[in-house]
């Protein structure tokens, strides 16, 4: 049903009602969890083919509901506290309430220095109070909670960490919402949120060392991937569908040798990039860290399918282009992929830092004057264009 429906889930920018009970009935919001936190437990191969499904049938509506299950489950039922944040957790996995995760901001991407949303006590009410704004946000526009990454206003004698994470129910009026058009993934709710000293409850808000949240992070990282791999494998069928009925120049597209090598490597890179998913999330769920598998994960699967989606968009032609065609949809779906949750270039520096050389670090650095360019040497102010260049 919920493929069904994909089509005009991007035509309308909104998941239907529909789509929420098949996944709530499937119990897919349950398999990220653990029996004793109200999941499922579902074996890692379990959880990558499900997400891979529910990715094939329509990328909207599983980024929705999976920010909300895994990502933002995660992150509640890691950071936060098992026995007072059940009551934030079961109603995500069960399906009665959407969770979105907040950390970008209008003018700040993945450079988390730049970030200005704020947490500070309440004052004698209790509590806390915060202040900012998140865009791009999936779920922003109807999340009934927020799992917010904010900077702590902290107070003298405290020296905690500087970050946290607040678990801030949105449903109250010092929070407004607002949705962002966008080139694909057109179902998802996609938006930000404005916090105007809105009340978190002091049990919610969470101190966390930044260099922490990478491990929770990546949950998003892998869903990302996951997102792209059935994206391109749609496309993959599509191709392979329309090069056995397309014929031209007397013959199926499917006996060119051109369109058959280009099926091949798509083949063969969606097939990679799955190995490494089933291989990550293994990792995960024994307990190992794997932020850089993940990572590299990332970058392969989201740039391969923009690849897969483009020759799918090749092969088909000038049907390919046309608005409301399958491939064109997958093709402005691929691309969000590629941006959204960390940039493929920062994942870069990520994956190199790993292999020991160190964060990147930018510092100001002077080339010229070692060279001696820097230098007037005698005889070029008579020269106007040589005093210039020098």
């Amino acid at each position: 049903g919920i493929a069904s429906r994909a089509a005009e889930t991007d035509a309308t920018g909104r998941i239907p009602a529909a789509n929420w009970q098949e996944i709530v009935d499937s119990g897919y919001l349950r398999l990220f969890h653990p029996p004793e936190l109200g999941g499922t437990g579902a074996d890692p191969v379990a959880q990558i083919d499900a997400m891979e499904s529910l990715a094939r049938a329509c990328p909207s509506t599983f980024w929705a509901a999976t920010v909300s299950a895994l990502l933002c489950g995660k992150l509640i039922s890691t950071y936060g506290d098992p026995g007072e944040h059940g009551r934030l957790l079961r109603p995500l996995l069960s399906g009665e309430s959407l969770c979105a995760f907040a950390v970008v901001e209008p003018t700040s991407g993945s450079d988390a220095g730049t970030y200005r949303t704020t947490v500070r006590p309440a004052g004698p009410s209790g509590g806390f109070l915060i202040r900012g704004e998140k865009s791009k946000i999936t779920n922003a526009p109807c999340a009934d909670l927020a799992v917010v990454l904010a900077r702590r206003e902290k107070a003298p004698g405290d020296d905690g960490p500087d970050w946290c994470l607040a678990f801030v129910d949105l449903r109250q009026a010092a929070i407004r919402r607002y949705e962002i058009p966008r080139m694909g993934l057109r179902g998802m709710p996609w938006g930000g949120i404005v916090f105007t000293d809105a009340h978190v409850a002091e049990a919610d808000v969470v101190p966390v060392p930044f260099d922490a949240l990478a491990q929770g992070m990546a949950w998003g990282w892998l869903l990302i991937a996951v997102s792209a791999i059935a994206i391109a494998e749609s496309a993959l069928v599509a191709s392979v569908r329309h090069a056995r009925e397309r014929v031209a120049f007397g013959r199926a597209l499917a006996h060119m040798e051109g369109v058959q090598a280009q099926l091949a490597d798509s083949r063969a890179q969606i097939d990679a990039a799955r190995l490494l998913a089933y291989r990550a999330m293994g990792e995960r769920a024994a307990g190992r860290s794997a932020r850089d598998l993940i990572a590299m994960l990332k970058i392969y699967a989201t740039e391969m399918a923009v690849e897969v989606t483009k020759r799918a968009v090749q092969i088909h032609g000038a049907i390919g282009l046309t608005q409301g065609h399958e491939v064109e949809r997958l093709y402005r779906d691929a691309q969000m992929n590629v941006i959204g949750g960390f940039a493929s270039n920062r994942l870069r520096e990520l994956v190199a830092e790993g292999l020991g050389l160190g964060p990147a670090v930018y510092r100001a650095f002077d080339w010229v004057t070692p060279t001696g360019l820097g230098r007037d040497p005698a005889g070029l102010d008579g020269i106007p264009h040589l005093a210039a260049a020098s």
